[in-house]
């Protein structure tokens, strides 16, 4: 069975930095697009970032390109988010994800993680 566990949240002041990790396992080639996605309250989820297990695919949210960068280390089954130049309004539950297809949709995804608090002070 699918499962994702992610960590790394916390609180940090603008202009700081965080690194967030997903560490899965059951994940097959049915599902092989993985990826970071939020949600504040009173907004809905949204998608930030996105990659394939064979690691040849990255895509990004606009409202995180050039902050944010998505990686992966397969060896050890782990996703990462890393996150430079916060801003109050990346503050948000951060969620992995794994899905069938590309393009940070949210039909596409059908498994998740518990989420990881992301709290950014101005």
């Amino acid at each position: 069975q699918v499962q994702l566990a992610e960590s790394g949240g916390g609180s940090v002041q603008a202009g700081g930095s965080l690194k967030l990790s997903c560490v899965a396992s059951g994940i097959t080639d049915s599902r092989p697009y993985l990826a970071w996605f939020r949600q504040a309250p009173g907004k809905e989820r949204e998608g930030v970032a996105e990659t394939r297990i064979d690691g040849d695919w990255s895509y990004y949210a606009d409202s995180v390109k050039g902050r944010f960068t998505i990686s992966q280390d397969s060896a050890n089954n782990t996703l990462y988010l890393q996150m430079n130049s916060l801003k109050p309004e990346d503050t948000a539950l951060y969620y992995c994800a794994a899905g069938r297809w590309a393009f940070l949709r949210l039909e596409d995804y059908d498994y998740w993680g518990q989420g990881t608090q992301v709290t950014v002070s101005s």
